[in-house]
């Protein structure tokens, strides 16, 4: 979980309580997440890393220019300023992190949003490294699966946070997480990690009998003692107040669940695609909001399952998830 949510605490918290947690790469300079690695390396316990995969999603100029202008009032309201000039379309230091990625193997790298090279895949795995690709559909699981990953991460539409989609100009049917990992799963014969909406055991134990090898969450850690949301993130997880979650591409140009509030209703239709441009836009809008607790200018990720968020030790939280899986 890439933005402070995720941190080197609730990956070490995860893998003791026998799961395996991921160190969000995202949006880090390649030494930020090289102290990271190293502080969980350090206490023995497995874990993996996650990281943005090129190519980002070009945004119409002209599209961003209006958009940024109709944003501006907001930013002047909080006493802070968007950035100007040309859209910023940077690739997230890729080539600084999968460098060191290859030079420190880790036990498993994950990637979203885009495919790596098939050469980059052999060189992880020839290090030791589990590769692992983040997808919504079984067509995305065989392009993937041509790329030689040793496994997938099975995406739904109900997850929190942005959709690992290979195609963001064309959102993921809205499938049950266990009717998907059953496609999938008849698709390619590799290892699948269920990941989209889980609530509760039972959500754990359908993904599992569907084909799934592992079931992983997101939002569910939000509250958790170890997790990095902030405190308006981790109220409106569970604030009435919000009845309901949907994909917008408002906040950062590229599609993503959240809790609905005044931003996603008043600029997600007008939002242009282009993902990291509307990113590097929104963020100083974003911080300054976070800063006062304004939740209807904040991107509040969430999936469905949100409502069931708790404030204990992750710990607690898988436990419970894994209870009523099958076999145990």
């Amino acid at each position: 979980m890439a933005g402070g949510s995720g941190t080197p605490e609730l990956v070490v918290a995860a893998a003791r309580a026998g799961g395996l947690g991921f160190l969000a790469g995202g949006y880090r300079t390649a030494e930020e997440l090289a102290a990271q690695i190293e502080s969980v390396r350090d206490t023995g316990a497995a874990f993996g890393v996650n990281l943005f995969a090129p190519p980002p999603v070009p945004v119409d100029p002209s599209a961003y220019r209006a958009y940024a202008d109709a944003l501006a009032p907001e930013a002047e309201r909080r006493g802070t300023a968007l950035p100007d000039g040309p859209p910023v379309e940077d690739d997230d230091r890729w080539q600084e992190k999968t460098e060191l990625l290859l030079a420190r193997p880790v036990p498993v790298v994950s990637f979203t949003f885009g495919l790596p090279g098939a050469d980059l895949v052999e060189a992880l795995r020839g290090a030791g490294t589990t590769v692992l690709q983040s997808v919504t559909s079984p067509e995305e699981a065989l392009r993937a699966a041509d790329r030689g990953v040793d496994g997938l991460v099975v995406q739904a539409a109900a997850a929190g946070g942005h959709s690992a989609t290979l195609t963001p100009e064309r959102p993921p049917a809205d499938v049950p997480l266990p009717e998907l990992v059953d496609a999938v799963r008849r698709a390619v014969p590799l290892p699948l990690v269920a990941a989209g909406g889980v609530a509760g055991a039972r959500d754990v134990a359908a993904a599992l009998r569907a084909g799934a090898e592992a079931v992983s969450v997101g939002t569910l850690l939000l509250r958790t003692h170890e997790s990095g949301a902030s405190a308006p993130h981790r109220d409106a997880l569970v604030d009435p107040a919000f009845t309901e979650t949907v994909p917008t591409t408002a906040f950062t140009g590229r599609p993503a669940r959240a809790l609905r509030n005044r931003f996603t209703d008043r600029y997600g239709p007008s939002a242009p695609l282009g993902y990291p441009a509307l990113h590097h836009l929104t963020a100083p809008l974003r911080k300054a909001a976070t800063r006062t607790g304004d939740t209807s200018m904040i991107h509040l990720w969430a999936g469905r399952g949100h409502r069931r968020a708790r404030v204990e030790p992750a710990a607690d939280t898988l436990r419970r998830l894994a209870a009523d899986a099958p076999g145990r």
